[in-house]
């Protein structure tokens, strides 16, 4: 089973605001980054995006019948979202409701996932891609 490993921020401007993600994704032959800036939202939708952006990502890069087979370790540095996702806290905003199941839907493509908070410290590469594509659209520097 490969194993790829999955690093991923989301966070907006202000809450709501103007928002980014990021994603990095390593494992397979795979080493790529990416930072998208995703409108207006707030910092939770923000983070569920980065992570469907990255899960939907990873399968176009290895393909259906790799993504079978792959072990996917995902790191997060919004302890909300993996609680949320390891069925520790309740999904009582309904947007976030959408975006949960998105992520188990997309779960269903893996043979096995896992999703683990880090801080952010540990998530630099992906927190500096989203900061660089907001700061090429709003031109103001890094949220924290």
């Amino acid at each position: 089973m490969e194993k790829i490993t999955i690093y991923t921020d989301g966070g907006a401007r202000g809450n709501p605001g103007p928002a980014g993600i990021g994603a990095v994704i390593k494992g397979a032959g795979i080493d790529k980054g990416y930072g998208e800036y995703i409108g207006e939202t707030t910092n939770n939708e923000a983070e569920y995006r980065a992570l469907v952006f990255a899960l939907k990502k990873t399968k176009s890069l290895i393909g259906k019948f790799k993504a079978k087979q792959a072990e996917i370790e995902c790191f997060l540095d919004s302890e909300l979202i993996v609680k949320q996702l390891n069925h520790e806290y309740k999904i009582e905003n309904e947007n976030l409701q959408k975006f949960f199941l998105e992520v188990w839907n997309l779960m269903l493509d893996f043979g096995r996932i896992s999703f683990t908070h880090v801080r952010r410290e540990q998530n630099k590469e992906a927190d500096k891609l989203l900061n660089e594509a907001l700061d090429k659209k709003v031109g103001q520097k890094e949220l924290f």
